[in-house]
């Protein structure tokens, strides 16, 4: 038969005035230390022991003590109660500081472009809160998952979070390695890609992602095709250097391997733009201070490097 286990309201009503007499042998005594009246002291304990149903202190006009039931309930009652105050003392000191566990759901790749020197200076910044980042791909409820925020791109982040820009937009660009365009034409046009090995991103509800392209003011959606799928960009890119195919991904994931000259951005002119990467977290009156200090450091060094944008002319 299934117990239960719920403690009564009130249940706790009265202890600590019976911890506090317990402790000092006196009614007089523990209202000082509570810092109310000795009458209140005295219907606490009245109140306690009609609930419990036991006598708890045997009381005469010069001293106080406690019976047997007084003394189990003593022996069971103190260390609760200070585990009790412990508890709420680490809860109060992490709702005034900076400090804790701040737990991040992101893409995988963001993380080596995007979030680990934003982390490695926020460590520093703050070394009482401890990072713990859970690199995936799949759309997780915060709340339910134990999160405290999540890192995605704009349009995939529902309409009821906060969402604090950590990136510009940017373009979703095409890209396809020399070895690959050495045995193919490069496509001039979106229908060329028909003729092409398109790499294809598997989203975490397990649909396959279209190419997105733009024609003007026009939005173009395409189901390509292609003899490679993969779940998250970094490995879409890593198979397109390998002349896999080509691949359609967020252009800084791709900006470095264009440099180097391990990947060429083709069919520039049709690139759809994205909203840019954002952190998230629910709307709420009350945010903890790791996650306060977190977003303020993203502000900050999102301000930073559009600062740094003007001033280089990029």
């Amino acid at each position: 038969m299934k117990q239960n286990f719920t403690v009564r309201q009130g249940a706790l009503d009265g202890v600590e005035a019976f911890l506090s007499v317990a402790q000092h042998r006196s009614f007089r005594k523990a209202a000082a230390e509570l810092g109310v009246s000795t009458s209140a002291i005295s219907q606490s304990i009245r109140v306690l022991e009609a609930r419990v149903g036991a006598t708890l202190f045997i009381r005469t006009t010069r001293s106080v003590g406690l019976t047997e039931a007084g003394e189990r309930f003593l022996s069971r009652a103190k260390p609760a109660f200070e585990e009790l105050v412990a508890a709420s003392e680490i809860a109060r000191e992490l709702g005034q500081r900076p400090a804790g566990l701040l737990r991040l759901t992101v893409p995988r790749s963001v993380v080596p472009i995007l979030l680990e020197p934003l982390i490695a200076s926020f460590c520093q910044a703050y070394p009482e809160i401890e990072v713990e980042i859970a690199a995936s791909e799949k759309l997780v409820d915060l709340a339910t998952e134990g999160f405290d925020a999540g890192i995605r791109m704009g349009q995939f982040i529902d309409a009821d979070m906060v969402a604090v820009p950590m990136t510009l937009p940017f373009r979703f660009v095409i890209v396809g390695s020399p070895a690959y365009f050495a045995r193919r034409d490069r496509p001039e046009c979106p229908d060329d890609l028909r003729q092409h090995a398109c790499l294809r991103l598997r989203r975490s509800n397990g649909a396959l992602a279209p190419w997105s392209l733009k024609d003007g003011d026009h939005a173009i959606e395409m189901a390509v095709s292609g003899p490679f799928i993969a779940n998250d960009f970094p490995t879409m890119l890593s198979a397109a250097v390998e002349g896999v195919g080509l691949a359609q991904v967020p252009e800084p994931i791709a900006a470095e391997s264009v440099r180097a000259g391990k990947l060429v951005s083709v069919l520039e002119p049709f690139a759809p733009m994205a909203p840019g990467v954002f952190l998230y977290y629910p709307s709420r009156r009350q945010i903890m201070p790791k996650l306060r200090a977190f977003i303020d450091h993203v502000k900050s060094r999102s301000n930073a490097n559009k600062n740094r944008v003007h001033v280089d002319g990029r």
